[in-house]
């Protein structure tokens, strides 16, 4: 059947007030331009009727500026979930004008389709091909693209020229059955196939606008010495471990977070002669990666999204050939499945806001109460993955924060799950360790040594028990930030005793 062309403009007037909207992509990679600005224009312009108009929002991770920040600014949201970085939504999610609730990436898929949230009204997919028959070739992110195209009512294909044809191919679209008919899945490794190479919908559902939009990809930050002695102290960390026989000395699939220690890690095993050429499997793609391809010491990677910058991308689609025999794009509730991260032995290494002593770790909240990101997928591979290591630089704003504290202000991922942490100065792992021990090993390998008086002087004044915490001091680093904006500045508290 012939598919129904309209402008943005005219797509977004099938967007109703309380609909929920499902996006595609995942980061700024694969996510719809032109009609989410449309929808933001619209409901600006309701709102100077006097007529209300929100949505709910459900996302891969986090998207570009034409989605998050242009209908935060908009006040066109009603709820978000799960992972965001842009601005103007974290000052709308902290000051209370977005419900905003964070999930695990892997989940969300599944929980839309057992009907947690509430429907999916109208699904945004940005494609780079839509046929009369109803198949839909996403651009560079899949995200949870599969299960909001399938249950929407009203699928909008935002045709982008921008993104070549020939991405067919790269894909790997597949949604896991509900239980109890739930089948394992047949990832053995990075390279392994499962599923189809497009999304397929009721064409009758489908609306399509085109356009020609680059991708809101910015790069980031330069590697400085800092990241630069962090990837070296991960590389080393490896190295030795498969000297001492507690790695496979041919390795095993990496999975990294976003940003610039991830890529300042990866650039630092792709230095090193003793690391021997390995396999990706993670969530996204970024830069550091397709370098370390074109040079040979990635042999594939496997994700849910090219997370790079736009001279990166525009390489890519220069030389399809090449780089569609070494990339799968997957939805998001494969590439960060539990089980396969366990069952291929996937290295995780994720980054961290804050750790305390006793090797908790939180990813999300500044002071405990301020939304920063959200949690993501660290998640769903520090649980399962063959070592589950964190990175961090051991302060920030000038030596007036440090990364390590008495106790986290707020939980993400526990002392259970953290094998390795490892920051500018060295490796604190924490296996087979007790949790003084652990402390003991955090400080005098982790800590900054402006620090690491305090966090003795902390632990020695712990009450006896397992864990040696002073719940009279466990916040006092926090405290002493929020009184003189310098955590070194801490006074501890006596005990009652």
């Amino acid at each position: 059947m012939a598919l129904k062309y309209m402008t943005a403009q005219e797509a977004a007037q099938l967007i109703n007030h309380n609909d929920n909207v499902g996006f595609s992509g995942f980061t700024h990679a694969g996510c719809p331009k032109v009609v989410p600005a449309a929808l933001a224009k619209r409901a600006e312009e309701e709102h100077a009727k006097g007529n209300p108009f929100k949505i709910g929002m459900f996302t891969g991770a986090s998207t570009g500026d034409s989605i998050d920040g242009s209908l935060t600014r908009a006040h066109a949201i009603k709820f978000r979930t799960p992972y965001q970085t842009n601005n103007d939504m974290r000052k709308a999610i902290n000051s209370g004008d977005i419900k905003y609730f964070d999930l695990h990436l892997s989940t969300l898929a599944q929980d839309i389709r057992y009907g947690f949230y509430g429907n999916v009204d109208v699904a945004i997919i940005e494609a780079c091909d839509v046929t009369e028959s109803g198949e839909i070739v996403p651009t560079c992110g899949v995200g949870i693209s599969p299960t909001i195209a399938r249950l929407a009512k009203t699928v909008v294909v935002e045709l982008n020229n921008w993104h070549p044809k020939a991405l067919r191919g790269m894909h790997d679209i597949v949604e896991p059955a509900a239980p109890p008919y739930r089948k394992e899945i047949h990832v053995e490794s990075a390279r392994d196939r499962i599923g189809t190479e497009c999304i397929k919908v009721d064409p009758a559902k489908i609306v399509v606008v085109e356009c020609n939009s680059p991708n809101e990809g910015g790069g980031f930050a330069p590697v400085d010495e800092i990241t630069t002695r962090i990837g070296e102290n991960v590389a080393n960390f490896f190295i030795r471990e498969m000297a001492e026989g507690r790695m496979p000395k041919s390795f095993l699939p990496v999975q990294s977070g976003v940003g610039n220690i991830a890529n300042a890690v990866l650039a630092a095993m792709g230095e090193s002669k003793e690391i021997p050429d390995f396999e990706v499997y993670t969530e996204v793609i970024q830069d550091a990666v397709i370098g370390l391809m074109e040079a040979g010491r990635v042999k594939f990677a496997s994700g849910c999204s090219l997370t790079v910058s736009n001279p990166c991308i525009e390489k890519i689609y220069k030389n399809l050939d090449f780089f569609k025999k070494k990339l799968v794009l997957r939805p998001s509730e494969i590439t960060n499945n539990p089980e396969v991260a366990r069952k291929i032995g996937v290295i995780a290494i994720n980054t961290a806001l804050e750790a305390d002593i006793f090797g908790n770790i939180n990813s999300t909240h500044v002071t405990g109460n301020k939304m920063m990101n959200g949690i993501g997928g660290s998640a769903d591979f520090t649980r399962s993955a063959y070592v589950s290591i964190f990175v961090t630089p051991s302060v920030a704003k000038g030596g007036c924060i440090s990364a390590f504290v008495p106790m986290v202000s707020h939980h993400d991922h526990t002392e259970h799950s953290v094998k390795v942490i490892i920051s500018e100065y060295g490796v604190a792992d924490l296996r087979g360790k007790c949790p003084a021990e652990r402390a003991q090993c955090i400080i005098e390998n982790c800590v900054h040594p402006d620090y690491r008086p305090l966090l003795r002087e902390y632990l020695a004044s712990g009450e006896n028990g397992q864990t040696p915490v002073n719940l009279y001091n466990a916040f006092a680093f926090h405290e002493a930030f929020m009184e003189t904006g310098d955590m070194r500045s801490v006074k501890w508290r006596k005990n009652k005793n």
